[in-house]
């Protein structure tokens, strides 16, 4: 079987270097020595193991994707970027038929996947790909739906810590506050719990200094309405590398609904998941 082809977007950004990592490690996979970046960035290339990678810049990427297409052929794109520019890098991927793996959080993910469902492409968007954390987030999907109210009166709190520059609150935290809806809990995302600041997550969360510029802590507390009864549900990831499993199972498993023939249809992890 031929090597899936694979642009890495969002370079040199550490989560898209962790993504090209796991991508040249697999020969599953085939890397293209280009990468989407932002205006931002000064350099015009980057080189990770031995590879030799050219960075476009919005101004020159629509005539640069043409000549990249008419060369390579098909491919799939991963989007690591910035949350401000989710959107229209979506837009971008459909208007140019590039199907895409999105792991970067933020935007309006319904306008992402109204744009994805009027196109002729398919995609995995998700706003987490570490599996384990997506198996958890479909446990409290289930029981959101199988046990309705099942906290009715319960207090709820959230809190998430990742690393400085995150941007954006945790796509993840914000997905959970949906299921603690449905289970009973009146919550607002605008009510999460947001840390960004090192001194605070090393001496007052406890995170090990090692991984404050990479790390996702997140907490969800449930305590009654009469304080004598605490739930607590806990997932601490410390580093990146368990995003970079996640992203190669989205990329194969695009790949596969690609040769199935689907248009037009945006999937999640959890879509992964099910079908693995």
């Amino acid at each position: 079987m031929e090597p899936i082809q694979v642009m890495i977007n969002g370079l040199p950004g550490n989560m898209s270097q962790v993504a090209l990592k796991h991508v040249l490690g697999d020969s599953r996979f085939r890397p293209l020595p280009y990468s989407l970046t932002g205006p931002e960035i000064s350099d015009t290339a980057f080189r990770q193991e031995g590879l030799n990678i050219q960075l476009l810049r919005p101004d020159v990427r629509d005539t640069a994707i043409a000549e990249i297409k008419s060369s390579a052929g098909d491919f799939i794109s991963v989007d690591y970027t910035h949350p401000s520019a989710v959107n229209a890098n979506a837009d971008f991927y459909c208007t140019n038929d590039l199907p895409f793996v999105m792991g970067t959080t933020g935007g309006d993910r319904k306008k992402i996947e109204d744009r994805v469902t009027t196109s002729s492409i398919a995609a995995v968007v998700a706003p987490n790909m570490a599996k384990q954390i997506v198996g958890f987030q479909a446990m409290m999907e289930y029981a959101s739906k199988k046990f309705p109210k099942l906290f009715d009166g319960y207090t709820l709190s959230i809190k998430e810590s990742h690393q400085q520059g995150k941007a954006d609150t945790s796509g993840t935290a914000k997905a959970m506050v949906k299921y603690f809806n449905e289970l009973g809990t009146p919550f607002k995302e605008e009510d999460i719990v947001k840390e960004r600041d090192p001194d605070s997550q090393q001496n007052q969360w406890g995170i090990p200094a090692a991984y404050l510029r990479g790390h996702g802590w997140h907490t969800y507390s449930l305590v009654s309405a009469d304080q004598t009864v605490t739930f607590e549900f806990i997932h601490n990831v410390n580093g990146r590398e368990i995003y970079g499993g996640g992203t190669l199972d989205a990329i194969v498993y695009l790949q596969q609904k690609l040769a199935q023939g689907a248009k037009g249809r945006m999937f999640s992890m959890i879509d992964v998941l099910t079908d693995a």
